[in-house]
């Protein structure tokens, strides 16, 4: 089977795919509509399956190594569980990196990216502060807005705690994150990693999240004073 890109769909049923991916129209609704760019049920399967499909480092990889590890969630509100995955020799003390999930928990893709990040002799951890992984998108997304922003936030900020301390690691925390993801990378970078630099990948065409482009350049310069380079 070849692989599918970006390039082997039309623009506008990436657009679709990006509004089904947040919630903005609901499953049936993309079926429907990506039929008029001449997609079939089973390619557009294919562009909803395309993120959890990237497993580049399979489960048992035998250089890495991937355990679950749980910590208190702030004001009494339970305990969180993510994933832990870190090379499986290790030399020294290891920089860490906070890893944040999209907004259907913590998905194989996800898994995926820390354990990329562990090859690369990283230490790195997802909490998943949806509490499971389920393929039932609409449900998944459902779950999620119900959940307390504020508490996840305050979840977040307890687990770069818990990097910091972390035996194995050598106390300096680095993250990444994806979709609402990115939203608490710039949370923490103002709570907890404000001497830290951001890096954001905006995608060319993706209209919906260019456009706050602006405003957040203005935040950054105003609120934060930290020089941008918007070139």
């Amino acid at each position: 089977m070849l692989s599918q890109t970006a390039q082997n769909f039309h623009p506008e049923a990436l657009k679709l795919f990006d509004s089904f991916l947040h919630g903005l129209i609901p499953r049936r609704e993309f079926f429907e509509s990506a039929e008029k760019y001449a997609i079939t049920g089973a390619r557009a399967e294919i562009l909803l399956n395309a993120l959890a499909e990237a497993r580049q480092v399979e489960l048992h990889d035998q250089r890495i190594r991937c355990c679950y590890m749980e910590y208190l969630s702030p004001n009494d509100y339970g305990s969180v569980r993510g994933l832990l995955a870190q090379p499986a020799k290790v030399a020294g003390r290891l920089p860490t990196v906070l890893v944040v999930h999209e907004n259907r928990g913590l998905d194989p893709r996800i898994e995926n990216i820390a354990r990329r990040l562990a090859l690369n002799n990283f230490i790195a951890f997802v909490p998943d502060v949806l509490g499971g992984y389920s393929d039932d998108e609409e449900q998944t997304r459902f779950l999620f807005s119900r959940l307390d922003q504020k508490n996840i936030r305050e979840d977040f900020v307890a687990a770069v705690d818990v990097l910091r301390r972390l035996l194995t690691g050598n106390g300096k925390v680095g993250m990444v994150g994806f979709c609402h993801g990115g939203r608490i990378a710039n949370f923490l970078a103002a709570r907890r990693l404000l001497d830290a630099s951001l890096l954001l990948r905006y995608a060319e065409h993706d209209e919906r999240i260019n456009a706050g482009w602006p405003a957040y350049v203005h935040f950054l310069d105003t609120y934060l004073r930290i020089p941008s380079d918007d070139n």
